[in-house]
Formats: C-alpha cells, structure tokens, sequence
C-alpha cells in the first residue's frame, strides 16, 4: 500500500483520470471536477472533493494565463459578487446536509438548465444573469466540487477563448474563495494538499495536451461540449447520490 492507503492500481488509475479531465478542462474551459470527481469518488474518498477543487484552482490559472487577452472582464466582477455568497452557504451547507441530499438538489439545477438551453432558449449575458450563476456555481462548488457548469451554461454561446479565459478567472478566484472559507470553518486538511499535490503531475500534462485540443474546439463546438458536460455532471450526482 502507497501513503493514504492507496494501492498501486488506485493511484496509477487516479492520475490517468486526472490527465483526461485536465486535457477536457483545458480544451472547453472546465470539467476537471465533472469528470474526475464521480470517478475518483468511487476509487477512494480521499482524492475528493477538494483535492479536486486544488486541480481546478491550478488549471483555471493555467488557463487565464495562455488566454487572458479574451477574458470577459466586465462580466468577472459580476460573477464573482455572487459566488462569495454561493459559497459560504456550499460551505454551511456542506457542514449540515448530506452528501446524498446535496448531489440531488445540484444534479435537478444543472439538468434543468441544459434542458432549457438545449431546447433553443438563450440566456442573456446581464448583471443579474451572472450574478446568478456565479451564486450557484458558488454553492455547488463548495458543497460537492463541481461548480463548472452553471457558469458553463451562461457562456455556451461565446467564443472558445473567451469561454476559457473568463471561466479560468472565475474559478481562479472563486476556488480560492472557496478555499479560504473551507479552512476557515475548519473543512480543508493537510492530507487534502497532499492529495493534490500526488496528482498535480497529471494534471500538468492533461493541462498541456489540451494545448494541441484547444484550435479544434470553438463555436458550436464548445457549446456542445458544455452541453454534454454538463449533462454528464449533473447525471452522474443524481446516480451517485440516489445510489448512496
């Protein structure tokens, strides 16, 4: 047995997921935590939810740093006044509710708003519209880690840089808001660090693979792309927590 208790399998297994959820999180602006965390969730509990949450601080850097002259920095301000709220009730949230109840009611969000944009309803880029998103993304990823998609959702009809830049922002700040109230109420440890740091190589080159992704992935595409994503995050809570 390898340090946390992990096999040999469960870590090589672990790192291979983390490289693909970094190369999709790096190519359509988010997903690392979509992917990765019902996944690494049923290898070992220790590798979730905020070792995840570390992996998508680092690539949202990543991120914002290669395309930062797209960034949508009108909108960030607005997104992040309401994340800051989102996330302190994820965190008070996190502390009283369960698991299983938590992953139905976010599984129940996220569906609905795929299905309204899936059927050809379009969400105005607004101050109240990112306000919004930015309270529930603030909410769901502080309380279950996977806090892509409702941001996701608003962005779909932009440009692909400007989707993963302004997304690589909003989690650049956001989770390190999230971060910060999580080791203040005493939620965040010293294994979950090192959790993150056993992965961090993988996602390294998860992250630089996306670099050759990335030319391929724009328009309709991307739209798609978060589409689906976020379909399979939302499904993925809802097998995840019905079965627990």
């Amino acid at each position: 047995m390898l340090e946390f208790g992990l096999s040999t399998q469960e870590l090589v297994i672990g790192l291979g997921v983390v490289v693909v959820a970094a190369a999709l999180q790096g190519s359509i602006g988010f997903g690392l935590a979509v992917l990765s965390v019902p996944i690494l969730t049923f290898i070992d509990p220790v590798f979730t939810p905020i070792p995840v949450l570390i992996l998508s601080l680092l690539v949202g850097a990543a991120t914002l740093a290669r395309e930062r002259t797209d960034l949508d920095l009108e909108g960030l301000g607005w997104v992040i006044a309401g994340r800051v709220p989102g996330a302190l009730v994820g965190a008070w949230v996190l502390s009283i509710a369960t698991e299983r109840a938590l992953g139905i009611v976010i599984g129940v969000i996220v569906l609905l708003a795929v299905a309204v944009l899936s059927a050809g309803f379009d969400v105005r880029l607004s101050r109240g519209s990112r306000v919004l998103a930015g309270l529930i993304s603030g909410f769901s990823g502080t309380s279950s880690g996977i806090g892509g998609p409702p941001i996701a959702l608003l962005y779909g009809r932009q440009k692909g840089p400007v989707v993963r830049s302004t997304l690589g922002a909003i989690f650049t700040i956001g989770i390190t808001i999230n971060l910060i109230i999580l080791t203040a109420v005493g939620v965040l440890t010293s294994t979950d660090i090192a959790v993150a740091g056993l992965l961090s190589p993988a996602m390294v080159l998860g992250f630089l693979v996306s670099g050759r992704l990335r030319p391929h992935v724009d328009g309709e595409r991307v739209r798609v792309g978060i589409l689906v994503v976020s379909s399979l995050a939302a499904v993925s809570l809802l097998v995840r927590s019905l079965a627990g």
